[in-house]
């Protein structure tokens, strides 16, 4: 094979052309087989063939969970988490529609927490004088810019987060001394935008955590019996919190 020669794809077989190939630890993946692995999926090349083709295996089976899925619940602006209430389920997709991009099916008992990270940066504004030069005003300008990130920890087989932005990045511009970063919430929450992502992200925490407690006290006061693990194939009995107690795998249904 020359030096601009084709590769092939060890998932699909099909050839592999010129900047369409996804290294994988010991093999090629094509970029069509690399854009149906779930997209919260970071650890492509450090994956083998056969961990690759298990995804897929779980991704096809996932298209039956997306059809039976029944959103009773939306929360989100652009990406959004999707609530399944009654079959203890939710999905988080920026997608019109969950079928669109086969979302992740996955149940409440999964998640094992969520937090909001906000990501800060600032800058001094200045203004610019008839020669171009810069200088600062009197008292000085600062600009902050604040970003909103929703993470959810997950207890998945292939990927232990899903971390999306609840909102555009917000920017506040003050006057005076420059704040301490570390303190700098208060600054943002004199924005309306601030706090509507704020809040936002406080409800999907609820919510998750909420259902979450609701779905593992149930299982909680079910006679304990040994069961099979989905992800290990291992017979146990689940932990308190609905676990395999060999792999660490949700075993709830």
């Amino acid at each position: 094979m020359g030096l601009f020669g084709k590769k092939q794809c060890d998932i699909c077989g099909g050839k592999i052309g010129m900047l369409g190939n996804r290294k994988l630890d010991d093999g090629n993946c094509c970029k069509d087989c690399a854009k149906q692995l779930s997209p919260f999926f970071s650890e492509r090349r450090r994956s083998t063939v056969a961990d690759i083709n298990e995804q897929l295996e779980y991704r096809e089976k996932n298209k039956e969970a997306v059809a039976a899925f029944n959103t009773t619940k939306t929360l989100g602006l652009v990406t959004k988490v999707f609530l399944d209430e009654d079959a203890g389920k939710f999905a988080v997709s920026s997608a019109k529609r969950l079928t669109d991009d086969n979302a992740d099916i996955m149940d409440f008992s999964q998640v094992t927490g969520c937090n909001v990270e906000v990501q800060e940066s600032s800058r001094e504004v200045k203004r610019k004088m008839p020669d171009g030069k810069e200088v600062s005003f009197t008292p000085p300008k600062y600009k902050y810019t604040f970003t909103h990130n929703m993470i959810i920890h997950v207890n998945s087989p292939y990927f232990n987060e899903i971390k999306f932005p609840l909102s555009k990045s917000v920017e506040v511009e003050t006057t005076g001394a420059r704040n301490a970063m570390t303190g700098t919430a208060d600054i943002g929450r004199k924005s309306n935008e601030y706090r509507q992502a704020e809040a936002l992200g406080n409800e999907i925490k609820t919510a998750l955590t909420k259902v979450r407690q609701g779905v593992r006290a149930n299982v909680a006061a079910k006679p304990k019996t040994a069961q099979i693990c989905p992800l290990c194939s291992a017979s146990c009995i689940p932990d308190a919190q609905g676990c395999c107690e060999y792999c660490g795998g949700a075993m709830l249904a």
